[in-house]
């Protein structure tokens, strides 16, 4: 059976980079956190979304993911309750840049963050789909679970790598945004993204 090499796996960190790299739901979620809520909020969500990442690569793995993509009705429950909870975040992000800042910044547990990070990406089925179209490239021929398993766990990585990175860079511009009348603008820009958003990945998930 043949393995992995070092070329092959350095091959597809650098896929999965770059894949990661592109606008999309995770990128977009992250920085309006990171801006919005800060950096802790924003590494709780990354966590999340790792985790999110790491259930469907098992999922995939075991076959599940192939099983949801070819029944249409389950694919399509999923696919729209990710585009609802999307659009549904982007108004809690404008309801919430009207509150005042005192309000903002109490009462809030992190781990609602991380939850929302998770919940997003197990409803994300761009993501499913990687490992379903572009992980299996790089897998030789003869394989096992553990092949695949071992390239789930570093897109995990690579991705979770470029969404610190974002949730970090987006919070340095936090203190720009404190003043209530510049947190309800953005609020009202943010929210509208994350609705674009939404409708951008119920185009690009039609099939």
């Amino acid at each position: 059976m043949d393995t992995l090499g070092p070329a092959t796996i350095a091959a597809f960190f650098a896929t999965a980079i770059a894949i990661e790299l592109t606008p999309g739901p995770n990128m977009a979620y992250l920085a309006i956190l990171g801006v919005d809520r800060g950096r802790a909020q924003g590494l709780f969500a990354v966590a999340g979304v790792a985790l999110g990442l790491a259930v469907l690569g098992a999922l995939a793995a075991l076959g599940l993911a192939a099983l949801i993509s070819e029944i249409d009705w389950l694919y399509q429950v999923i696919r729209w309750a990710g585009v609802l909870y999307l659009i549904w975040l982007g108004y809690d992000c404008w309801r919430d840049a009207r509150r005042p800042i005192e309000h903002h910044a109490m009462g809030v547990s992190n781990w609602v963050f991380f939850r929302r990070g998770l919940i997003t990406n197990l409803l994300n089925p761009k993501a499913a789909a990687f490992y379903l179209t572009v992980l299996p490239n790089f897998l030789p021929d003869g394989a096992s679970a553990e092949g695949f398993g071992l390239l789930a766990a570093i897109y995990v990585l690579a991705a979770t790598l470029v969404h610190s990175a974002i949730v970090l860079g987006a919070s340095a511009l936090q203190p720009l945004f404190v003043q209530p009348q510049h947190r309800q603008r953005l609020g009202l820009v943010f929210g509208l993204l994350l609705v674009a958003i939404a409708l951008w990945m119920l185009i690009a998930t039609r099939g």
